[in-house]
């Protein structure tokens, strides 16, 4: 009994020292990822409250700590300048359209689903963000404001802000960076680099460099209750942004629930993970809060602190809300440009090095994946950008698929003399081609494996041409375990090709088929029924019988 007491203080213990250390990450991240989504420092740790505590309490991980993050808060500049046209009721709507849409993914037990976008697609994006963040925040380390637009406008705003460098934010940019970068290991245990980077970049800003630009007055207390408004008219255009949030909350939750089981081997529910997800989602976007999902760097360092329960996500809410209710008066103080060093830090983390730097060892169809994702999203928005990567590397992973299957597509010509003869019938009993000893007038095609649309279009290419040589031909389901719609059709378009060419055929191993799509859309009706035989044996009587005719 003492030693259950003793085994749960100790978990609780964990708990508080996880909870309180990701609070310490969680604080200036979210300062950050709020003032780099467009709605504001307060905002974001608005969202870091209320994603927390509902994804904490409602999520399908322990130990994983929900709010803003860089690829989130990105995708919420883009759509509050581009699909919003600057109205924050209409962002805000398309931010509640995509919680609930992650709450359907999870009601219907999507989460795995959502898992298997391709890598291609994350890493270019990921990397992405991390060039956005990079472009975007050079602007304020310059001591300019930034510039709404995405990445394109800003870099169209360098030039101005290299002409008209303010000393005093770019000194403090260069001190904040410093510290992110060359903060000591040894103390990394006890403040983490982000933490004394704002504190000392702060510092150095109110007591020394008090010219540069700041976050400003900003409010306290309870969050304002937000209605988010979006016209019927424009649904069309605000659904494929909410259902991009959605996806990339979704994947970014995930993943980072996936790092948390690999540390604590524990096993995350995924599809509770996004209802989680999804209902926080839904509930910031009444509070005007940038939408958030599993955040890595806090969920690293709650589970390296000790925390295992749910305890600790609780407990990291609790003390941002309590920061929150009397934080203003310090947060106005903190200098832009060292948010954006810090920034510029986190976008270089994020940048994928380790895929980029094998990128000549990945099959090129993933790089044109790759590169496509990460230029579009830089050069048009995240929105396209990840529906164009999902959309090539569909078409892409078809195309390796295709080849697989083909690959189980056997021709096999079945000479005459080995296959026809029979030993313990009269030499009379069936004429073998004694002109030719090595004519193959039956030719066996073995389908083993799946068929499915990828390969539909070439199977019927493939087969028609063997087909072509013979007079009759076994198609062979024995091995065959899957045949989609579209394969299924290919092959009832080669039976009546065959009837058309006057190929006789024979079906063996059908009795296997009554699964598929080949026995339910009955696609090899013109086959008379006496030509289905379940061996080899059989199909060889029914060949005889064939050429005999």
């Amino acid at each position: 009994m003492s030693l259950q007491v003793s085994d749960k203080l100790q978990g609780l213990r964990g708990d508080i020292f996880g909870g309180m250390t990701a609070a310490v990450v969680a604080l200036p991240l979210s300062l950050a990822f709020g003032v780099a989504s467009g709605l504001g420092a307060i905002e974001g740790l608005y969202s870091a409250v209320v994603v927390g505590m509902l994804a904490a309490l409602l999520g399908g991980s322990k130990t994983q700590i929900s709010g803003p993050t860089a690829p989130l808060s990105v995708a919420m500049a883009v759509v509050f300048v581009d699909y919003a046209d600057g109205e924050l009721s209409k962002a805000l709507a398309i931010v509640a359209m995509a919680g609930v849409i992650q709450v359907l993914l999870g009601a219907l037990r999507l989460g795995t689903f959502v898992a298997y976008t391709p890598y291609a697609v994350v890493s270019g994006f990921t990397s992405a963000v991390g060039l956005i963040i990079i472009i975007v925040q050079v602007l304020p380390f310059f001591g300019t404001e930034v510039a709404l637009g995405g990445a394109i406008k800003s870099l169209r705003e360098w030039p101005d802000a290299v002409a008209n460098v303010d000393p005093s934010a770019l000194t403090l940019g260069l001190i904040t960076l410093a510290v992110c970068i060359f903060w000591p290991g040894r103390l990394q245990r006890f403040l983490p680099p982000s933490v004394a980077a704002l504190i000392i970049g702060t510092l150095v800003g109110v007591l020394w460099l008090s010219e540069a630009p700041t976050i400003g007055e900003v409010p306290t207390g309870l969050p304002d209750l937000m209605v988010p408004e979006l016209s019927f008219g424009d649904l069309g255009s605000a659904l494929p942004a909410a259902v991009t949030i959605a996806l990339l909350g979704s994947i970014n939750s995930l993943l980072t629930a996936r790092v948390a089981d690999s540390l604590t081997r524990q096993n995350h529910d995924p599809s509770r993970e996004l209802m989680g997800a999804g209902v926080a989602n839904v509930v910031v976007a009444f509070i005007g809060g940038v939408p958030g999902a599993g955040a890595t760097s806090c969920t690293v360092a709650n589970v390296k602190a000790g925390g295992r329960s749910r305890v600790s996500g609780v407990l990291c809410a609790t003390i941002l809300a309590a920061l929150v209710l009397g934080l203003g008066r310090y947060v106005d103080s903190i200098p832009h440009a060292v948010l954006a060093g810090i920034l510029i830090k986190i976008g270089f983390n994020i940048i994928d090095w380790r895929y980029l730097a094998h990128i000549h060892r990945v099959p090129r169809e993933n790089v044109v994946v790759l590169a496509l994702t990460l230029v579009l999203s830089i050069v048009s928005d995240l929105v396209i950008a990840v529906a164009v990567g999902l959309v090539m590397a569909a078409l892409t992973g078809a195309r390796q698929v295709e080849r697989l299957e083909l690959d189980k597509v056997i021709s096999t010509p079945l000479l005459d003399m080995t296959f026809l003869a029979d030993p313990e019938a009269d030499d009379d009993a069936f004429d073998l081609d004694d002109d030719d000893p090595f004519a193959a007038r039956v030719g066996l095609l073995s389908l083993r494996g799946s068929f499915t649309s990828a390969s539909s279009t070439r199977l019927f290419k493939t087969i028609n041409h063997d087909m072509a040589e013979h007079e009759v031909v076994i198609f062979d389901f024995t091995d065959t375990v899957h045949v989609d719609d579209s394969a299924a059709l290919a092959i009832g378009q080669l039976a009546d090709t065959a009837h058309d060419a006057d190929t006789q055929c024979i079906v063996l191993g059908m009795s296997g088929m009554t699964d598929t799509s080949v026995y339910a859309l009955n696609v090899l009706r013109e086959i008379p029924e006496e030509n289905f035989v379940e061996n080899l044996d059989e199909a060889r009587v029914v060949a005889r019988r064939l050429l005999d005719d």
